[in-house]
């Protein structure tokens, strides 16, 4: 379904496109123009009937393009990027005795389970 408005789509582009390269221009352009006579094809005429078929495939350009855009965000899940922050990757381990729930506690349990040889840091007293 999807592929066959593309289609229709990409169709209603290359007529605009064409549409409005044969309308006449102040400057002239590239626009059919020509003098002559009265009648269907005359320059009234030719301007009138480029600018409906303008209107008309102005509006199936319009209405396909709203068609794709409901279809692409139709099947994507609803979230806010905003409201819901996405999960971490990998979970911290738990700690193992939480004591007074502190977190320089927790470090002096660190100090304390080091062995004898590493380095340590300076401390302030």
């Amino acid at each position: 379904m999807e592929t066959v408005i593309i289609v229709i789509h990409l169709m209603l582009v290359a007529v605009l496109i064409a549409v409005v390269l044969v309308q006449k221009s102040e400057g002239g352009g590239l626009g059919i123009g020509g003098g002559g006579g009265g009648g269907f094809m005359s320059s009234r005429g030719t301007a009138n009937l480029l600018t409906r078929t303008t209107a008309i495939v102005a509006g199936g350009f319009f209405l396909t393009s709203l068609v794709l855009s409901w279809l692409a965000n139709h099947d994507r899940p609803q979230g806010s990027l905003i409201g819901n922050p996405p999960a971490p990757a990998s979970q911290p381990a738990p700690p193992t005795a939480p004591s007074s729930g502190g977190v320089l506690d927790m470090l002096k349990q660190q100090e304390k389970q080091q062995a004898p040889g590493a380095p340590q840091a300076p401390r302030s007293q």
